[in-house]
Formats: structure tokens, C-alpha cells, sequence
């Protein structure tokens, strides 16, 4: 009787493992199992990644004055806040009414640069009307 050879094994699967000591943040065993034996395991090296942290959100507000004309409160908000006609107006009467109104929400540097663009075309329209930012 012929001797039959085993079918031939893929080249992967004929590498050999690699012994991985897992130890686990805060692990004060120094990563041995719960017996205290010591024995490696086989396992998977992993690396975790950290998740960026999301930066700190500001407000941009925007005062109410006696001398800016409500038509140009409504065209800056337009402009510079990507409003459609209808919020603005209603944003523009919020600040109007009550003194202070919210034009959105960001990161630091695109609110400073926000409250910037807006305080310099009021200054070159000669208009006093007033921006600024808070934390949010």
C-alpha cells in the first residue's frame, strides 16, 4: 500500500506563533494571570489610540446698539454666520428685543476670527455695532 502524504499547508499557516505577555494598565501583578502563575499567553498585540479630545466650544454674541441699522445686523448675519433671511431676521430681533443675542457657536479660532470679521466691516461701514465671544 502506497504511503499517502498530508495535503500541502498553506505558507501562513506554517509560521510559528509569537508568545505575547499581555499586562494590563494598572495590573499590579505585573501582568500574570489571576493564579500567579506567570505563564505567557498567546494573544494579539494591540495598541490602543487615544480619542481626541473635541475643543472647548464659544459663543458669539453680538450687542444691541441705538445707531446700527437692523437691515445691516441682518446682511452681517447672513455674511458671517451662514444665515438664511428668515433666521437672521429672527436673530437680529432677539438681540434687538432683548439686548444680546447668540449667532452661533464654535471653536475658539473660528469665533475670534468671526467676532473680528464682523467688528471690522461694522468699522468700515461706520457702524458701532459690537461683537464679542464667550465659553460656551
Amino acid at each position: 500500500m502506497p504511503i499517502q502524504r498530508p495535503p500541502a499547508l498553506p505558507a501562513l499557516a506554517a509560521l510559528p506563533l509569537r508568545r505575547v505577555d499581555r499586562v494590563c494598565a494598572g495590573d499590579e501583578d505585573g501582568g500574570k494571570d489571576d493564579e500567579g502563575s506567570g505563564d505567557s499567553q498567546i494573544g494579539v498585540a494591540t495598541k490602543t489610540r487615544a480619542k481626541p479630545k473635541k475643543p472647548n466650544q464659544y459663543k458669539v454674541l453680538m450687542l444691541n446698539d441705538d445707531y446700527t441699522p437692523m437691515e445691516f445686523v441682518v446682511l452681517v448675519l447672513k455674511r458671517f454666520f451662514s444665515m438664511d433671511l428668515e433666521q437672521a431676521t429672527r436673530v437680529m430681533l432677539h438681540v434687538h428685543q432683548r439686548g444680546v443675542g447668540v449667532c452661533g457657536i464654535f471653536p475658539y479660532e473660528i469665533a475670534e476670527t468671526k467676532v473680528n470679521q464682523v467688528m471690522d466691516f461694522a468699522k468700515q461701514n461706520q457702524h458701532p455695532l459690537q461683537c464679542t465671544l464667550e465659553k460656551a
